[in-house]
């Protein structure tokens, strides 16, 4: 099973590759926002039919839980307006490999310190390393993009 986790995993984060490819040319010529939009709206049709056909039922309705838990609704909204405009400027891997690096950065804090309800899980050498390594990626990157000549599209 954690196997499988870990390829659904990777599965997403390529999806998310895909669609922020797609989101920056869209965005490029209709607008950020538009293309934000209709990101959120076909996302919520989908999910409302998952939602309809597959969820199974819980002891817990939105309405009951903690309301700071809902918060999480939020921070997709900054993600796809900043990777509309990135992409269109940096390019999709640069974008990708900083989103990982944020990512990956603010799950490590929120792992060592337990936040969000979260059990801890202490920083360790081969977290940091993992850091470090993700972020000499990043700068890697960046220079090979800024090196080489972008072809007219």
């Amino acid at each position: 099973m954690l196997i499988l986790m870990i390829v659904l995993s990777i599965i997403g984060g390529a999806a998310l590759s895909v669609q922020a490819a797609l989101n920056g040319r869209l965005g490029g010529n209709v607008g950020v926002f538009k293309s934000a939009f209709l990101t959120f709206s076909v996302g919520a049709v989908v999910t409302a039919l998952l939602i309809f056909f597959f969820e199974p039922s819980h002891t817990f309705t939105l309405l009951d839980v903690p309301k700071w838990q809902l918060l999480g609704a939020l921070c997709g909204v900054p993600y796809i307006v900043i990777m509309v405009v990135a992409v269109q400027r940096i390019g999709t891997a640069v974008a990708t490999v900083a989103v990982i690096f944020g990512q990956l950065s603010m799950s490590v804090l929120i792992d060592n310190f337990g936040w969000l309800g979260n059990e801890a899980i202490s920083l360790s050498v081969s977290r940091m390393a993992a850091l470090v390594c993700l972020a000499i990626a990043l700068c890697f990157i960046y220079a090979s993009s800024k090196s080489e000549p972008k072809e007219a599209q």
